[in-house]
This record gives C-alpha cells, sequence and structure tokens, in this order.
C-alpha cells in the first residue's frame, strides 16, 4: 500500500496537509494511522505530528491532538468530533526539529460517523482498542472461520456467523491465581454521557470476575459495571450508564482464579447519547460552582451566625493599591477587613454542593496583605454533607505580598460535598488580610485538564510567544519575563495568569526616551463576523510612556489604532477588551513606547482572540491624580 511522509531535509519547518471541505451533523470518529520514527533517543525540538480543526468562520484552527512519541511500527490514533452545524477541513501538520533522521508519515485517515470507543471487532485496526500484554492470559481477535484457530464460539454477534469477529480471553494459560486481562478502548477525547451497551458470553467452572472500569488521565479507576450472572453461553446484552465529562478510558477487565477458569467473549460495544433507564444524568455544570464576584456573590454563601466574615469589595480608584483579578478594577472578596479582625474570629465561604463521584479541579486566585506571618490565614475544606467532617486540602504556607497568585486542588469524594473557603484570625500578630477572586471549577483532575490543548487564539506566555514574534530584536524588544522586573517602582511583580509564570514587558533602561518595541501576531485568517480580543496590561511608573495595539490588514501599508493608553495606569494588571472586524487576513501588533525615564516598563500578558462581539464594555480609562499633561507624552 501507499503512504505519504514529510521529508526531513527541512529542519525547523512545518509540513501541512489538508482535507477538502468536510460536514458532519453527526457525531463522528477520526482514525489516524500513522508514524514517527527517529534514531536519536530524544532532542529538545523533536519532530512532531499535531492534528487541527478548522472550522467555517474561526480565525484560529482548534489543536484535537499531537503526537511526537518515535515509534518503529504504526500506531493508530482515535479523536472523537462533537456533532456541529459549521462546515471544517482537517488540517495535519508534521513539525520537523532539530532532529535530521526523523520522519512522519501516515498510512491511512478515516472519518466514520459513530463514536470512538463503538466497536464491532470486524476491521483489523480494532478500532484502536489494545490488549495490555501479560504473559499468560490475553484478549484475542477470534472468529474469521480460522480452522486452527483457537476460537472458542462458533459464531460472532454482529454478524451471527463463524466469518464474523469477537474479543475472547481464556484461561489455558493461567498460572497464578487472579490473572488479570486488560482490554482498553481508545480515550474519549470531547466530553460524553449516555448508555455504553456490549454482547458477552460467559462461561465459568471456578469464579471469573468480568468488570468494566473508567480510568481517567490521572490513572484512577471507577468501576462501572461488573458481572452478576454466573453463566450465559448465549450472546448477552449488558448496558450501563456512562459519564466522561474529561478523557476517559474504557477497560473491560477479566479476572481469573485458575487454568479451569473457562472464557470471556466480548463483541458489538455501542454507544448512545441518551441514558440507558431514560433518566437524565445528573447533569452538573461547573459553572454554578465559579464566581468571579463582579455582580454578587453568584451560588457561594456566608453562614450567618459566623458574621460578616467575608466582604465583597472594590477598590478606589488609585494607582498604588492592588485591584482585583478579574479586571483590575472590579470587585473582591476581603476577610478579616479592619472591622472584624479581632482574635478568635474566622470567616467561612460555602460553595454550591458538588454530585459525588466525579473528579474536580478547583483554581482560585489568593492575595496576602500585612505584615504578620501568613502561613495558615488560608484554607480550603471539603464538608461532606451526611457526615459533619471537614477535610483540610490546602492552606496557603506564604507567598509574596499584593500578588494574585492562583491555586489549584483536584478532589474526588464518593458523597456529595462543599467547598469551604476559611479565613481565620487566631491572635492579633496572625491577622493579615487575605483577597480571594475568580473561583472556578472544571471537571477532571487538574492536571489532566494542563495536558488538554491549548484554545486556539490563546496566549499566556507560560511556555513561549504563541503566535507571536518581534519585529526587530535590539534594544527596542520585548522581553519574557517572570516575577518582578528589576527596576523597582515599575512594572508587574509577577503575571496575570498564576501570579508565578511569564508575561511580555519592555525593560526601559535598555532603551531610550520615545524608542519603540513592537509585538506582531502571526498573520490570523479573516472572518465576516466581529472578533472580541482581550488581554491584560500593566503601566506602573513614574515615567510610563505608551502602550497602542494597531490592526494591519493584509495588502494594506497603514496600520489601524485600536487601543491606546498613555502614563501610569495602576499597580495592577488591569484588563483590555478591543472589538474589530477584518475579512482579509490581519495582525495584530502591540506597539509600547518607552516614557521619560526608567521607570517605564510596560507589560501585557493572557492575550486571548474570540469570535463573537466583546459580551462587555471596557471601563475608561482614569487619570492617576497628576494634571493629565504630566502624565502625556507627546510625540
Amino acid at each position: 500500500g501507499h503512504y505519504i511522509s514529510v521529508d526531513t531535509s527541512h529542519e525547523g519547518e512545518k509540513a501541512i496537509l489538508s482535507s477538502p471541505e468536510l460536514h458532519s451533523e453527526e457525531w463522528s470518529c477520526i482514525r489516524l494511522i500513522y508514524q514517527i520514527a527517529s534514531t536519536s533517543e530524544s532532542s529538545s525540538d523533536p519532530t512532531r505530528l499535531n492534528l487541527y480543526l478548522r472550522q467555517e468562520g474561526e480565525s484560529f484552527d482548534r489543536l484535537l491532538w499531537s503526537a511526537r512519541e518515535p515509534s518503529d511500527s504504526w500506531l493508530i490514533a482515535s479523536l472523537d468530533l462533537a456533532n456541529s452545524t459549521k462546515k471544517y477541513k482537517i488540517v495535519l501538520e508534521g513539525e520537523m526539529g532539530k532532529d535530521k533522521s526523523a520522519s512522519v508519515a501516515i498510512f491511512e485517515i478515516k472519518i466514520t460517523p459513530g463514536y470512538c470507543i463503538e466497536c464491532d471487532f470486524e476491521e483489523n485496526h480494532l478500532c484502536g482498542f489494545m490488549n495490555r500484554w501479560n504473559p499468560n492470559v490475553n484478549w484475542f481477535v477470534g472468529g474469521g472461520n480460522i480452522r486452527n484457530s483457537q476460537s472458542v464460539l462458533p459464531k460472532d454477534h454482529t454478524l451471527n456467523s463463524e466469518l464474523g469477529h469477537y474479543m475472547y480471553v481464556d484461561s489455558v494459560y493461567v498460572k497464578h491465581f487472579q490473572e488479570v486481562a486488560q482490554l482498553i478502548s481508545p480515550r474519549t477525547t470531547a466530553p460524553m454521557s449516555g448508555c455504553l451497551s456490549f454482547y458477552y458470553q460467559l462461561k465459568q467452572e471456578s469464579s471469573i470476575v468480568f468488570t468494566v472500569y473508567l480510568r481517567d488521565m490521572s490513572g484512577f479507576y471507577d468501576e462501572i459495571w461488573k458481572t452478576e450472572s454466573a453463566l450465559s453461553t448465549a450472546w448477552t446484552v449488558a448496558e450501563v450508564d456512562f459519564n466522561a465529562p474529561y478523557p476517559v478510558e474504557v477497560i473491560f477487565e477479566v479476572a481469573f482464579n485458575s487454568a479451569k477458569g473457562g472464557y470471556v467473549a466480548l463483541d458489538d460495544i455501542a454507544f448512545s447519547p441518551v441514558y440507558c433507564s431514560n433518566q437524565t444524568g445528573i447533569s452538573f455544570n461547573p459553572a454554578e460552582a465559579s464566581c468571579n464576584f463582579e455582580e454578587d456573590l453568584c451560588n457561594f454563601y456566608q453562614d450567618q451566625k459566623d458574621g460578616p466574615g467575608w466582604s465583597r469589595v472594590k477598590v478606589k480608584r488609585n494607582v498604588y493599591r492592588t485591584g482585583d483579578h478579574t479586571t483590575g478594577f472590579g470587585y473582591y472578596l476581603l476577610a478579616n477587613t479592619k472591622f472584624t479582625s479581632q482574635p478568635g474570629y474566622i470567616g467561612r465561604l460555602y460553595g454550591p454542593t458538588l454530585p459525588g463521584n466525579l473528579q474536580y479541579c478547583l483554581r482560585f486566585y489568593y492575595a496576602l496583605y500585612g505584615f504578620f506571618k501568613m502561613s495558615g490565614t488560608l484554607a480550603v475544606y471539603i464538608f461532606e454533607e451526611n457526615h459533619v467532617v471537614q477535610e483540610k486540602i490546602w492552606s496557603v504556607l506564604d507567598s509574596p505580598k499584593g500578588v494574585w497568585t492562583q491555586a489549584e486542588i483536584s478532589f474526588k469524594k464518593p458523597m456529595p460535598c462543599k467547598v469551604v473557603f476559611v479565613s481565620w484570625c487566631k491572635s492579633f500578630w496572625d491577622c493579615g488580610l487575605v483577597a480571594l477572586d475568580d473561583v472556578s471549577l472544571s471537571l477532571g483532575s487538574c492536571q489532566a485538564v494542563d495536558l488538554l490543548p491549548p484554545n486556539p487564539g490563546e496566549c499566556t506566555f507560560e511556555k513561549d510567544e504563541c503566535m507571536f514574534t518581534q519585529k526587530k530584536q535590539g534594544r527596542g524588544s520585548w522581553h519574557r519575563r517572570r516575577g518582578p522586573t528589576p527596576t523597582s517602582y515599575t512594572g508587574p511583580r509577577g503575571d496575570h495568569t498564576t501570579g508565578v509564570g511569564y508575561y511580555m514587558y519592555i525593560e526601559a533602561s535598555d532603551m531610550v526616551y520615545g524608542q519603540r518595541a513592537y509585538l506582531t501576531s502571526r498573520p490570523i485568517r479573516g472572518t465576516s463576523g466581529k472578533l472580541c480580543l482581550t488581554f491584560f496590561y500593566h503601566m506602573y511608573g513614574a515615567g510610563t510612556g505608551l502602550l497602542s495595539v494597531y490592526l494591519k490588514k493584509e495588502g494594506d501599508d497603514e496600520e489601524i489604532p485600536l487601543w491606546r493608553r498613555t502614563g501610569e495606569q495602576s499597580i495592577s494588571w488591569l484588563r483590555g477588551l478591543i472589538e474589530y472586524e477584518s475579512e482579509k487576513s490581519h495582525q495584530i501588533i502591540f506597539e509600547a513606547i518607552r516614557g521619560v525615564s526608567i521607570r517605564s516598563d510596560t507589560a501585557v500578558d493572557d492575550i486571548l482572540f474570540q469570535a463573537g462581539s466583546c459580551l462587555e464594555v471596557e471601563e475608561i480609562q482614569f487619570s492617576s491624580g497628576y494634571p493629565d499633561s504630566l502624565n502625556e507624552i507627546e510625540f
């Protein structure tokens, strides 16, 4: 047969293979048979194969899957494609790294209606199901009229004939007590819930345990089904409610106790988006347990008998006081304010009830103020409703004062539970001010969420400069940095993404007054509708210059100014919003101009492009208490 491959002589370049325009209103599954070959063990810049979804009307391609592990055989990848009314293209990108001996090849790509975890085992790729090899017991393909095979059954279920195929495991070679064979499905790549069904036969002389598990990316097993009957020598259907809001594998596991164990056969795994028992599953929306406190406390509440522990506050606009994390001039929660900081005081903030037996990732931002020791001033407890037990899952150790720092915690409880934020003040010396903002909950462990492909059109500068490049290197250039900038009384003390990550900034002490630095995006596909650009900027320092954002359309010489700020704005990261439209391919340019003194480090972080109008309007620029003319730079 034929395959298509990327020539390795183009080091550091990308090869693009694009599908025709496709349209599928049903859920479908992309199967890709590929190989990355390499002779060197590991290189800092490996060769990768990326698969993107390019949807009609979207400016950015969505990365669905990426592989870089070299292998000496063909591998199969299965990717779920949720139903959508938009037309789309599949784009394959071979990214050549530094390794000159590496190559990328694709043997087959197939898009079929249905879910990737469905399989009738009639095709030799077995839909990407894998047997976990064990020296003694394994899943084998049975059927197909192979005379000499150890086939245990006369007929499969799909075709009801001896030509059809199924999977089976038998106990002939069992040597030890409790030997286990596992058949592992491809990992789901899109959230799905409904009814998983399969057909099985089971013949046993001594006890066989046949179990179905879900395994998430952290390796946790969750049993969803187990055989009830001792015997079923005809094909029997099993149905089980299946809920996978985050990536999981389905594992069919058979455990034997002796060599006389008998066998288990499996066929026709199917999935339907409707729950088996026609019940509506617990449809829990994690946004219900998230809040940015801009309007109110959302679904969070306080216990009345504690008194007003947490207050929702907003900073009066001034340059020198840190604002909230959401926009820089919105609301956040503050505990131990001057009204309540008396020794022995405690403040509890309860979240809404969360369904049990799901894996959660809780993220929130906190900031600490005050001069005293801070460890233990803020803690997070899980409160299980049926026992009055509170388990402490996180507490603050120490962190830079006045910097919004992100905390993330993964947890899973069998019973419904609540998250409780507790701030307390043991003695006068322990009373610090604790601020809380942007609480968000998502399904799946935090590590699994971090492994998911990044949002298209988003750049946090954590790993690299993403879609941005410098127009020219030299004295007027942007730098990627973490932590505070070198000059005091200017620049941020930490980034906006996590408080300890990276941002881009201009170092004023390397530049002269009026010098410019450009950060330019790569070309962005034009669309017919509006686009909303959100970013965070930091302009603190008595000598701060200008920050401007321009739109440059393909084929036009002039750059259209979209947004501008002049002079010192705030010690906080502030949110900028720009709504613009461009049917042509275009670039966005961030231009920073150095101000009158070295105290003019200007920074940007967390840039996000989204299709559609901006949902909010940006708050107006505010002056910093000086006459404007002092803060303005004339050119």
